[in-house]
């Protein structure tokens, strides 16, 4: 039997995973605990997505497992063993913010858990090809100190440096940054993921993802600023920009396109592989500029104010050169540019919250 097992199952790309994959294997196994709704509160929830893809998916069962208990998880590992093909390890505290308050949940749910999932991987599938969603936040703050030009509504790179083109690669220093709790926790995980691919020959890739994001984003204040920005524009719940004058820039992956990323590497893997993953310049935008698109899109005006306070360790201008991706998978590319993205997550959040109204 050939099994994917699915970290974080019911979050945004751990749901696209499971919708992509459920067609290329004889089971799909789950194991989310919707941690997210003690992260996030209640608008963080992701159980009605684990409702909607066990009702669709006969092939897709889930665990209530938290990824930080061991035991629980090797009990699935020894149950289903080297009939687990593909791990995509997604399940994770993504939020700079969240990360401060309680930093030892942090690093326990980002970086000993990826830990668990390696070494529990490692004694009893060890061929099976292990995918982690790492972040640009592994950077750090290095970004910032680019030679940055403000324009009217966004922030943007000097023409003539070498990441105009296409933006940043892979080979930008991971040392001497802030990263933010989290960024911290997410590097440790991401450099075990290389150790684990160079050390013991694992198949594990690790993908630096800008924004990732989708129309099954649940969205909070604190996490997936474009989910909850449309969310805003189709409640009128307000919006606060935090800080850089609302220019700061972030490219945006859909996560359709990451995922398919996913199947590139399972179907030709590496080891200890780092690609970063983003959806590159033609799908960037400045906070300002997004709201300007989702007030297009909704046809309603977005309530929001704006703060002088960034938030710690948060980028300027992050746009990801998926080029070395590319050049290893060419094949692949993306298939939603960033206003299809919008759409579609407009279109489907606003079913979505009618039918919940």
């Amino acid at each position: 039997m050939n099994i994917a097992l699915i970290t974080g199952s019911s979050g945004l790309i751990g749901g696209e995973s499971v919708e992509f994959f459920a067609d290329k294997f004889n089971k799909i196994i789950g194991i989310d605990n919707d941690m997210r709704s003690y992260f996030f509160g209640t608008e963080g929830s992701t159980a009605w997505n684990k409702d909607r893809l066990k009702e669709k998916f006969s092939n897709f069962s889930t665990y209530d497992v938290d990824i930080r208990d061991i035991d629980k998880l090797s009990a699935i590992f020894k149950e289903y063993s080297k009939d687990i093909k593909l791990i995509i390890h997604v399940a994770a505290q993504p939020s700079h913010d969240w990360a401060a308050k309680e930093p030892l949940t942090d690093f326990g749910v980002n970086a000993t858990s990826t830990l668990n999932m390696l070494e529990l991987t490692r004694l009893h599938c060890p061929d099976a090809v292990f995918i982690f969603t790492s972040t640009n936040k592994v950077y750090g703050d290095t970004p910032n100190y680019l030679p940055l030009v403000e324009l009217e509504n966004r922030w943007e790179i000097a023409e003539s440096h070498p990441y105009y083109k296409d933006g940043i690669d892979e080979q930008m220093s991971i040392d001497h940054t802030k990263h933010s709790v989290f960024g911290a926790s997410k590097v440790a995980a991401d450099i075990m993921v290389q150790e684990y691919g160079r050390y013991f020959g694992m198949k594990t890739g690790i993908f630096r993802g800008g924004c990732l994001t989708g129309p099954n984003h649940s969205g909070a204040q604190l996490h997936g600023f474009l989910a909850y920005l449309m969310k805003c524009a189709i409640t009128g719940t307000h919006y606060t920009i935090f800080g850089y004058k609302g220019k700061q820039v972030r490219d945006n992956i859909h996560s359709y396109d990451l995922v398919n990323m996913f199947w590139h590497y399972y179907q030709n893997p590496r080891m200890g592989e780092v690609y970063n993953a983003g959806g590159g310049r033609n799908a960037s935008c400045s906070m300002l500029e997004a709201i300007d698109l989702c007030q297009k899109i909704s046809g309603s005006k977005i309530n929001f104010s704006y703060s002088e306070t960034n938030r710690i360790g948060d980028h300027i201008w992050y746009i990801s050169d998926v080029n070395k991706f590319k050049s290893h998978y060419p094949g692949w590319d993306w298939k939603f540019n960033l206003e299809d993205t919008l759409i579609e997550m407009h279109d489907k959040m606003y079913q979505r919250l009618k039918v919940l109204a």
